[in-house]
């Protein structure tokens, strides 16, 4: 069900947290990975991580807001393997701030990375698919998150994104739906990642998790299984679905 092999999956946001895991798990899975984010000591580090497990992968330079980067990262890809037929968005920022008193910066700075990042990662992707004529295997899949349907306190921009997120995953899909690419949408719940690490630490990130059914965050290994069906030969049929993976802390 999650077998890569053959396919060349790009995934943005992958010098750390949900990105490099799931870089991890595609390599494993049999993919050549090209890692794209801005660090670029991490992203080495990374691609020597997967190498010395036998793994493909290559590092991109790339910041999602800047059309020019991200089209001289597809290009750097192409150049190496050919045309991706898989791309996971997975880039994301956030900033912890009332809707009152977050600073406009800060909102349009979310903005930009969580949703204009993600569309023009997203359609870059699509462009390269169809013209080098591997649409018919074309996967695309948006990483959102909870907050894209729950209300999260404290953080209005960063839900705004995501839900709009969610939504261009589904206009994707439909317009896109005839030349043979799938579009999805994965929605995680709370995980420990660089974004939140010190948030967890604080009263108000323990008392949150407190409040969860099963009173624990997930592991970045949980989206594991969902991300590599949806990026592989064996979800043909499925596209524009939202998919929530959270351990049931939105009930």
């Amino acid at each position: 069900m999650t077998d890569l092999s053959g396919r060349t999956v790009l995934i943005t946001g992958a010098s750390s947290g949900i990105g490099a895991n799931l870089a991890l798990a595609a390599a494993s899975a049999g993919a050549r990975v090209a890692v794209a984010a801005r660090r670029a000591d991490k992203l080495a580090a990374l691609v020597g991580e997967i190498e010395a497990a036998g793994g493909t992968a290559l590092a991109v330079s790339m910041d999602v807001e800047d059309e020019a980067s991200v089209i001289a990262a597809y290009d750097a890809v192409e150049a190496a393997w050919g045309a991706p037929d898989a791309v996971i968005a997975n880039a994301g920022i956030n900033v912890r701030a009332s809707a009152l008193d977050i600073a406009i910066e800060d909102f349009d700075k979310i903005l930009g990375v969580n949703t204009r990042g993600v569309f023009l990662t997203a359609r870059e992707g699509a462009r390269r698919m169809i013209k080098a004529g591997v649409e018919a295997r074309g996967r695309v899949l948006l990483v959102a998150s909870i907050g894209a349907h729950k209300v999260l306190p404290g953080i209005t921009a960063y839900c705004a994104s995501k839900a709009a997120t969610a939504h261009m995953g589904k206009s994707l899909a439909r317009e896109w739906a005839r030349v043979g690419i799938n579009v999805n949408v994965l929605c995680p719940g709370y995980i420990r990642t660089e974004l939140n690490d010190a948030w967890f630490d604080s009263e108000g990130g323990q008392k949150l998790v407190a409040g969860f059914p099963r009173k624990r965050l997930m592991d970045t290994s949980d989206l594991e299984a969902t991300a590599l069906y949806l990026v592989s030969d064996a979800s043909r049929a499925v596209t524009g679905s939202v998919f929530t993976v959270d351990d049931g802390q939105s009930l």
